[in-house]
């Protein structure tokens, strides 16, 4: 999709994001700089990480790796996955961030989860005080569903600000954002930046074989991707890849990319050799019936509407 957002010297953003949330725990620190090393020879600037994130050693690392490249990196973070959006919790989440990654300003600032209990108001007029003071250049939302980011939109506006970014989960298995929120972020010009394009490493084909992971570790996960259907969408997936003589995680990542409504897929992982089958994704053209053959392997929800029928 196209959108106006830039680095700090003017270059337009890469298709790919790059996420640091194994900064710390998954990946080591030579093993984190390899992978940034890895995604900026492949043509990436954009790279996103969060206040939460392993005990602030994601925003500590990956700030001192963009340090020497600042204007040529596009840096994104997220506040208030815990305490909430109110004014006092936004403010010293940032200070705290921006402690770690000691960068003057990050180009985008998301709210990592929707607040109920707190006004938008007090939320953005605390995001507009950090733009004006030079310490963020764009607002983002994550995990927030289409009316709340609608609501974020029209308050916003009141401070003259702009949701410029929203990070929803997407995959072959989880296509909920198709039905609503693709379409109201094409239609209000939001760059759409999801996350989790592999499925918690369900979409890699590894557990087919047996292997540990997320999946089998975390409950969270073996929750989110415990159907039986999402077992056979990535065996399916496997056995096209495997015809195709590709690593299903790359035929993954770059579906996700193929859509029109998308403007990077957050890619990650513990080492180059677990990311580059992402990165294969970048040069990956994707022609429109390998696209169709992959999006039949799991449902196709209906319109928010409920009318399919009209689409034809």
């Amino acid at each position: 999709m196209s959108h106006d957002l830039k680095t700090l010297d003017g270059t337009p953003l890469s298709r790919f994001c790059f996420g640091a949330m194994q900064f710390g725990v998954g990946a080591d620190r030579a093993a984190s700089e390899a992978m940034y090393a890895a995604c900026r020879n492949a043509g990436i600037n954009f790279f996103d990480t969060a206040h939460v994130y392993t005990s602030g050693l994601s925003e500590t690392w990956l700030g001192e790796m963009v340090r020497d490249e600042r204007e040529t990196v596009f840096v994104a973070s997220k506040v208030a996955s815990t305490g909430g959006s109110g004014r006092a919790n936004i403010l010293e989440q940032f200070d705290i961030s921006r402690a770690r990654h000691k960068l003057d300003c990050v180009d985008g600032l998301y709210l990592h989860r929707y607040d109920p209990d707190t006004p938008l108001e007090e939320t953005f007029e605390t995001l507009a005080g950090l733009r004006d003071a030079g310490k963020i250049r764009h607002v983002g939302v994550s995990n927030f569903a289409a009316w709340q980011t609608m609501k974020a939109v029209a308050v916003a506006r009141q401070f003259d600000l702009k949701i410029a970014l929203m990070q929803p989960m997407y995959n072959l298995v989880k296509r909920q954002v198709e039905v609503e929120i693709l379409p109201m972020a094409a239609d209000q010009g939001i760059a759409v930046v999801p996350y989790s394009p592999l499925g918690g490493g369900l979409l890699t084909g590894k557990y087919l074989d047996g292997a540990s992971g997320r999946l089998k570790t975390d409950e969270r996960y073996r929750v989110r991707y415990g159907d039986a259907w999402m077992q056979d969408a990535a065996a399916e997936l496997k056995s096209l890849a495997d015809e195709l003589g590709l690593s299903p995680a790359t035929l993954a990542v770059a579906w996700v990319a193929s859509h029109p409504g998308v403007a990077a897929p957050i890619i990650s992982a513990r080492s180059v050799a677990q990311l580059r089958p992402s990165l294969d994704a970048m040069t990956f053209d994707m022609d429109a019936d390998l696209r169709a053959r992959i999006t039949a392997l799991t449902p196709t929800l209906e319109p928010a509407t409920g009318r399919s029928e009209e689409d034809g």
